[in-house]
């Protein structure tokens, strides 16, 4: 007997995207539940457990009735979930673009060659830098975007010597966010003036307008 595939899901809900090229885009996030890190400035542990689980057509069902074109996978780490790439695929027949938020700890080459992917690079503050699965950067598209969230000057300085290392500036967008609570905007900002880096710095526009604890924004 076969079974429809089914993903757990902590929330789906239409906001403004507060991060990446697309901040400010109206957009739809589908939360995925479970993440297998535990990085030390984590905003959503609220995902690790729960949730429930629903059916992929449920999923592009509910998303389309959102009626906004723009998608993104998050969590938790998506790709934790193994029905998560043909997820991607579905929403994509309906000629939504998707993006996909990952923590760059999990294979993204599971993912259609169309998938927008946002994925961080864990700098050594996260508590999480061993997990980094370097091979990921292989998989990249030149329009895809890395991301450092950086909680002090040493995640800076770090960030900074792999960007030279891998060349990741002339390969793929690169984003600069700081830890909520832990290193201050205009400190960033301030460091890439004084000794400027091709990147993005980013700011979570949801955190400002609606608060840095409120959900389902």
């Amino acid at each position: 007997m076969s079974h429809s595939p089914t993903l757990r899901l902590t929330e789906i809900y239409a906001s403004i995207q507060g991060e990446s090229s697309f901040a400010g885009v109206p957009c739809t996030f589908i939360r995925l539940t479970g993440c297998p890190l535990r990085c030390r400035w984590c905003d959503t542990a609220y995902a690790f457990a729960g949730g429930e689980e629903w059916t992929l057509a449920d999923i592009v069902t509910k998303v389309l009735a959102l009626k906004v074109p723009l998608v993104e996978l998050t969590g938790g780490e998506p790709l934790a979930q193994v029905a998560a790439p043909e997820l991607v695929r579905l929403l994509q027949a309906e000629g939504l673009q998707v993006l996909i938020e990952t923590s760059g700890a999990e294979d993204i080459a599971v993912l259609p060659a169309s998938t927008h992917v946002i994925m961080d690079l864990k700098c050594p503050g996260s508590g999480m830098e061993e997990r980094n699965l370097w091979r990921n950067l292989e998989h990249l598209k030149p329009s895809d975007e890395i991301k450092f969230v950086l909680a002090h000057r040493a995640d800076y300085d770090w960030a900074r010597a792999v960007i030279a290392r891998e060349d990741l500036a002339e390969r793929f967008q690169v984003l600069f966010s700081c830890a909520w609570g832990l290193l201050a905007p205009k400190d960033l900002a301030a460091w890439l003036v004084e000794d400027p880096v091709r990147c993005r710095m980013q700011l979570q526009q949801h955190k400002y307008i609606w608060g840095p604890r409120a959900k389902g924004v």
